[in-house]
């Protein structure tokens, strides 16, 4: 038997151990051509790589766990579907955990994960609670965390996420260039990271063009439908908006409903603008304006950068941020009339 190691290989090559190791798992991260090189010079030097027992060695289970704070929002099933084409690429597992939005049911879940159940979490943050200390404790059992889409800035890791700033700021300009002046904002736990940027964004929109923010113009309201209808129908009864740019698609659709129930015609009385990665946006009526995240993208990277750190362990002293670009659909409920 060859005395020779995979970090002996990754050396004489220039390559690091990641790359080696991916070469012989037939994992789709590396060019064909820097594979072919790697299996030859290993055939060159008669070292034949037991994977099995690299996995013992390093107590693998060949699983990551996807943290995600609910169901049904159309984000995280298509950013779950990029996260899926990684890991079977990887020949890992996925486990799936809901957390209501949650942060005692976020931790309780990362606890019981904490005993080498996974080798990474992909999570996005429920956005509650100023204790996050149950994410560290994975970190300091060397179990590599990711975030997508919404983080907590206290947990320096990796986190991919969108332009949410300026997403926000171009559907807001976008409101104002047809014709709207009383625009209001409806967002859900605006302290969750996704909240305060979007927020910003739209406040950015309004300064750029001489307008002041103004607080009762926004409805910071709930996940449960019920509630949050309740609460649109008050604010529009009250306010008289007419514009509403909706910070994530279930209160677009919570506004639609209502503005039916209210008699109100969208786009004519009320324009509509929302966050969504809604596949049947264009078949609404009217077809609902949106912006639309690159949540594929998005579980896709995240799950590439999750399984590099599995191989290849790192620190962060920071939060190292990696935005992808949302884009403008704009349709019917924004239309001039």
């Amino acid at each position: 038997m060859s005395q020779i190691t995979i970090i002996d290989l990754a050396k004489r090559l220039g390559l690091s151990k990641s790359t080696v190791s991916r070469a012989f798992r037939d994992s789709s991260d590396i060019s064909a051509k820097t594979k072919e090189r790697i299996l030859a010079m290993a055939d060159e030097l008669g070292f034949s790589p037991n994977l099995y027992a690299s996995n013992l060695r390093v107590n693998r289970s060949r699983t990551i766990a996807i943290i995600i704070p609910e169901f049904g929002d159309n984000f995280f099933s298509q950013a779950i579907k990029g996260i899926e084409l990684i890991a079977r690429n990887e020949k890992y597992h996925t486990l799936i955990y809901v957390t209501d939005s949650n942060v005692h049911n976020e931790a309780s879940i990362v606890r019981s994960l904490v005993n080498g159940r996974v080798d990474g979490v992909l999570i996005s943050a429920s956005g509650e609670g100023k204790d996050h200390s149950h994410l560290q404790t994975l970190i300091d059992h060397s179990i590599p965390v990711v975030f997508f889409d919404r983080s907590y800035e206290d947990i320096h890791t990796n986190f991919v996420t969108g332009n949410d700033f300026e997403s926000s700021r171009l559907a807001t300009q976008h409101l104002i260039d047809s014709g709207c002046d009383k625009i209001a904002y409806f967002t859900i736990n605006q302290m969750v990271s996704i909240g305060k940027v979007r927020l910003e964004g739209y406040k950015k929109g309004l300064e750029d063009n001489g307008k002041i923010f103004q607080d009762h113009l926004l409805l910071d309201t709930e996940n449960d439908e019920l509630i949050n209808r309740r609460d649109i129908r008050n604010f529009i009864r009250e306010q008289k908006p007419d514009a509403i740019f909706a910070s994530v698609e279930r209160l677009a659709i919570s506004t639609i409903r209502v503005a039916k129930e209210e008699g109100i015609r969208i786009p004519e009385d009320l324009k509509l603008i929302c966050y969504s990665c809604l596949e049947i946006a264009d078949l609404l009526e009217p077809s609902l304006s949106v912006v639309k995240q690159p949540a594929f993208e998005m579980g896709r990277v995240a799950a590439k950068y999750l399984m590099e750190e599995i191989n290849e362990p790192k620190s962060y002293l920071n939060q190292e941020i990696t935005l992808l670009s949302s884009s403008l659909l704009l349709q019917e409920s924004t239309a001039t009339t």
